[in-house]
């Protein structure tokens, strides 16, 4: 019983830095764009190319 004197307290003060974290992240601004990772994670880095314009042949009249 007397571990409970030493486990309370420390489990007490885990918590409180667990919410202190979770605090100071919600100050930070880490929750304010959730969908911008999935989106940038599934988005193409480079723009698709277009085929080069094809060349005009002079005609023979």
């Amino acid at each position: 019983m007397e571990v409970l004197v030493i486990l309370v307290p420390l489990a007490l003060a885990l918590g409180l830095v667990g919410l202190l974290a979770f605090l100071w992240s919600l100050k930070s601004g880490q929750y304010d764009d959730l969908d911008g990772a999935a989106w940038r994670a599934i988005a193409d880095d480079e723009p698709a190319r277009e085929p080069p314009p094809a060349e005009a042949k002079p005609s023979k009249a």
